[in-house]
């Protein structure tokens, strides 16, 4: 509870991070909001799904870093966040790729209507 306290000049947060630097964030995780909404309408193929994930990763970093302090916080939780955030790229890469084995596309498949045979 050292970390969180009140300061000596009066602010109530542990990291003042200066506003220039918290805008120039924001305004990154809005260029890369755009930059994933521009590449929509680019076809790349299988690519798509690693580029889009590529730049999710980025402004996830961006936000955990400045916006959740761990920049500026103790080593032990920047290794716990990278580890989690490991096994969730891990298990994401998994459940696609099983996905290409199991299934040709992730459309669903709408059967026939049953049609009863009329008997007398």
């Amino acid at each position: 509870m050292s970390g969180h306290g009140h300061s000596d000049d009066g602010t109530d947060f542990a990291h003042p991070i200066p506003l220039p630097l918290l805008f120039g964030v924001f305004f990154a995780l809005v260029f890369l909001t755009i930059v994933t909404v521009a590449q929509a309408s680019f076809d790349l193929g299988s690519l798509d799904v690693a580029v889009v994930m590529a730049i999710a990763t980025i402004k996830a970093i961006l936000v955990a870093l400045f916006f959740m302090h761990l920049a500026f916080d103790k080593p032990f939780n920047i290794i716990v966040f990278v580890g989690s955030f490991v096994f969730v790229g891990l298990f994401v890469i998994f459940t696609l790729s099983d996905s290409q084995l199991t299934s040709d596309s992730f459309e669903p498949k709408i059967d026939e209507p049953v049609v009863a045979e009329a008997s007398m």
